[in-house]
């Protein structure tokens, strides 16, 4: 049985607005961007190189704005996507890794996959999580992701 998450609904206030924070702050592709009359309007946008898509938009959920946290992008280099978004403007929380003795500020020194993480917020508050798997060492690790 194959389960394949394809999209994922995101609660906004002003559909613009979003999609320019994540069309051009976050350089999400906007696949489609469509309105049924005025009380329905869906913008699908994909992360780069992510099978699953997001969507915003009016009329497409019930949920309160700013309702979805912890939604985890997978990224190869953390430090790297960090400088990319704070330098477009995104406000990006310090990166962290886990020890045995709690949160440690910066990226795991050893790159030890699922374990450097740093988060960041929509406009209307729905929360993400960027999180360094190095795809070569989590394979090589058996890790999943």
């Amino acid at each position: 049985m194959d389960l394949r998450l394809e999209l994922v609904l995101l609660p906004v206030v002003d559909v613009d607005r979003a999609k320019a924070f994540y069309s051009e702050k976050l350089g999400f592709s906007v696949h489609v961007d469509h309105r049924a009359g005025d009380d329905f309007r869906v913008v699908q946008l994909d992360p780069p190189g992510s099978a699953c898509s997001v969507s915003v938009g009016k009329g497409i959920t019930d949920a309160a704005p700013g309702s979805v946290r912890g939604l985890h992008l997978v990224v190869d280099d953390i430090e790297a996507v960090h400088k990319e978004l704070t330098s477009r403007g995104v406000t990006v929380a310090g990166i962290r890794h886990m020890t045995p003795g709690g949160w440690v500020d910066g990226v795991d020194p050893g790159h030890s996959p699922y374990n450097s993480f740093a988060e960041f917020a929509d406009p209307d508050g729905n929360t993400w999580v960027l999180q360094e798997v190095r795809r070569e060492q989590g394979e090589k690790d058996g890790a999943a992701g």
